[in-house]
């Protein structure tokens, strides 16, 4: 076996068994499969994490994974699929971001390196064993991943951003009300007369 044959094998797994894993979530997201809330359950959480709104937020994270997934498995537009996945993985990394990296303790390091993992495919290539490759690259064009990339930046930081603001907003309300609360009762005490003017 040539040293070109094992890189390509190689991308072979590695798009196959990450492809599969987010398939999987993306499943589980759009249909309910393997224990998910489907479009349902999946919008009222995107509500609760602060997406807005809630059910086009489950549907564009539900295709990212399940649609980059597959073709990230079957290595059809790689660079699309890749960009996608790893624009869903950005939303998730927002969530899990204050709970700290590791996963142990509700981290971002989980859907972190599956973002990671999934652009690095779109980046390389899917390799020879492919449906890119079978069909002469039509769809993993140079030009493609520049494309993909750059636009999946681009949306991925205006949801992330927007997500920010919808749930800093309350916490500032929460915090002004607090201060009002917390002010002393500055209104003027009634002016009372001296003695002298209360004798007349």
């Amino acid at each position: 076996m040539t040293a070109l044959n094992r890189r390509d094998l190689g991308l072979l797994v590695l798009r196959v068994g990450t492809g599969a894993v987010l398939a999987a979530h993306g499943a589980q997201k759009l249909f309910g499969w393997f224990g998910g809330g489907g479009i349902e359950g999946t919008t009222q959480a995107m509500e609760a994490m602060g997406f807005s709104p809630g059910r086009q937020s489950a549907v564009a994270a539900g295709l990212g994974e399940a649609g980059g997934g597959a073709l990230l498995a079957l290595g059809l537009a790689t660079p699309a699929a890749g960009a996608a996945a790893a624009g869903a993985m950005a939303g998730a990394v927002s969530v899990h971001a204050p709970s700290g990296f590791f996963a142990m303790s509700g981290g971002y390091e989980y859907p972190a390196f599956l973002g990671f993992t999934a652009a690095a495919i779109g980046v390389t290539g899917a390799g020879r064993y492919s449906l890119d490759h079978a069909t002469g690259h039509v769809l993993d064009r140079p030009w493609v991943v520049a494309t993909a990339f750059i636009g999946t930046a681009l949306a991925a930081a205006a949801v992330v951003g927007r997500r920010a603001q919808s749930i800093a907003a309350p916490e500032e309300d929460a915090r002004q009300d607090a201060r009002q609360d917390a002010e002393p009762d500055t209104e003027p005490e009634p002016q009372h007369g001296t003695a002298r003017e209360t004798e007349r």
